[in-house]
């Protein structure tokens, strides 16, 4: 029986400040828990990490927040209202925007194309509009090629705009996904494994470029990763889960020394 919490009311909203707000959330696969009862808040303008080990729950979580999952019991909430009727395809449009751990662009396309299909959620063309070639059309269309070219600038690579993606290297293509999502001016941005795959030199770029957005956009950043240097390094907060449940919650240095999490990584606790 699905239990889900679908609407709030204005107790509700005025209950929490935070941006987004996880609410005794539990994802069962027939007699699999992925996730069991998990609860945490993000206020506006933090950039909070996720870790566990393989099969702790964080993939599932990510998949719940972007809609891509429906959750067996439990609430999420985006600027205090409830996310959980809302259809995948409207979670741009109201400030969430993700990338993900398998790279998703388009390979044959040029770097400034893909940047763009992360703004087309949010335009407002359809289908008659953009046959008849409508002038607001066009305008709308250089207004959008005018933010991709922006988002390449911020990145350092608009030097790249005009390049096949398919034949650049694996790091700038990172980089790139994170342009197309922030294309969208999310509130909050999602970002699953976005240290996975790079070398020394691009890590050190990624933690400069997760603060920026967070400082230049004002964005909120939700992590997962598994290199724990990179999200011990950004984090203001850490969340920990394990089998789907969460372990602990706090500052990256508490969350270091808690032993729960220790036990969770290493098999044994602090003595």
């Amino acid at each position: 029986m699905n239990k889900n919490t679908n609407s709030i009311n204005s107790e509700d909203t005025s209950a929490t400040d935070a941006l987004l707000s996880v609410q005794d959330v539990s994802v069962h696969f027939g007699g699999i828990v992925a996730l069991d009862g998990v609860s945490f808040d993000i206020p506006s303008g933090q950039i909070v990490g996720l870790i566990g080990p393989n099969g702790a729950g964080k993939t599932t979580l990510f998949n719940c927040i972007s809609r891509l999952y429906d959750v067996n019991w439990g609430d999420i909430l985006f600027s205090g209202h409830s996310i959980l009727k809302s259809p995948v395809h409207r979670m741009s449009e109201i400030g969430l925007g993700r990338t993900f751990q398998n790279l998703a662009l388009f390979s044959n396309l040029s770097v400034l194309d893909n940047i763009m299909i992360g703004g087309h959620s949010t335009a407002n063309s359809d289908y008659i509009s953009n046959a008849l070639h409508l002038p607001w059309i066009k305008r709308e269309e250089k207004e959008l090629r005018q933010r991709a070219f922006e988002m390449l600038k911020f990145m350092e690579l608009e030097d790249t705009a005009l390049q096949r993606i398919g034949d650049l290297s694996f790091g700038i293509q990172k980089r790139l996904e994170i342009a197309r999502a922030l294309l969208s001016n999310p509130k909050l941005l999602l970002m699953d494994e976005p240290a996975g795959g790079l070398n020394h030199n691009e890590l050190s770029l990624l933690l400069n470029t997760i603060r920026r957005i967070r400082d230049e956009f004002g964005t909120t950043v939700l992590l997962v990763d598994h290199h724990m240097g990179v999200v011990m390094d950004v984090s203001e907060k850490v969340v920990a889960l394990n089998f789907g449940r969460k372990l602990a919650e706090g500052p990256p240095a508490e969350i270091q020394q808690h032993p729960d999490v220790i036990e969770a990584y290493l098999g044994t606790g602090k003595k």
